[in-house]
């Protein structure tokens, strides 16, 4: 871990360490996409204090499909041990501010793409990031988050997400999606990074570490 008020740089935040971090971690490392997976997330807000929201653990599991968690769970803690994930399970981050802004606002406007960068504040440090995953919270409350940061939401609340780099994996609004749906958004979340971070076709894919 970094020294408190220290830095480090990183491709993708993952805030969860639960079933759908893990999915989504164990994807992008075997898409060699660099990732450092927290705990979770007490305090989000734009980067003010009166406008933070909380994103509460919101855990609805069907008890059908406990067993088969725990077994998915148990292979996933397996594979971060073997293949060396960066998994920080005391870890929270406590502030999530976007840098440069978000688009069409003063400081990113709209003709110019998404900032593309995240400071992830933790009681260590700060991760720099391009990409976030969030885990575990309700549509309403990344509706709210998103109001925070000046953002107008229409419909697609994923589609809105993703235009500032924010990535949704095992996130429903009244129930948790099952196993097999976190693994499938896992992989699709998983994809669209390792495009974003690899674009070309047929390069090669080194996995590393960017720390400054």
């Amino acid at each position: 871990m970094p020294v408190t008020g220290g830095t480090e740089r990183t491709t993708t935040v993952i805030i969860g360490t639960g079933l759908s971090g893990l999915a989504v971690g164990a994807e992008l490392r075997r898409r060699g996409v660099d990732a450092i997976v927290v705990d979770g997330l007490d305090i989000l807000g734009a980067g003010q204090p009166a406008n933070t929201t909380s994103l509460q653990r919101c855990d609805a599991a069907d008890s059908d499909s406990l067993r088969e968690r725990n077994e998915i769970l148990r292979h996933l803690r397996n594979y971060a041990a073997s293949h060396q994930m960066d998994v920080r399970n005391t870890t929270r981050a406590v502030q999530l501010t976007m840098v440069g802004g978000a688009p069409g606002t003063p400081d990113a406007p709209a003709a110019e793409p998404a900032a593309g960068k995240w400071e992830v504040h933790t009681p260590n440090g700060i991760l720099l990031a391009d990409h976030i995953v969030l885990t575990r919270c309700a549509h309403s409350q990344l509706r709210r988050m998103l109001s925070d940061f000046g953002i107008t939401v229409g419909r697609n609340l994923v589609a809105a997400m993703r235009t500032i780099g924010i990535y949704l994996v095992g996130v429903g609004d009244l129930i948790t999606p099952s196993p097999k749906e976190v693994l499938r958004q896992a992989k699709t979340v998983g994809q669209a990074i390792s495009a974003k971070v690899y674009p070309e076709a047929g390069q090669d894919i080194m996995s590393g570490s960017f720390a400054v």
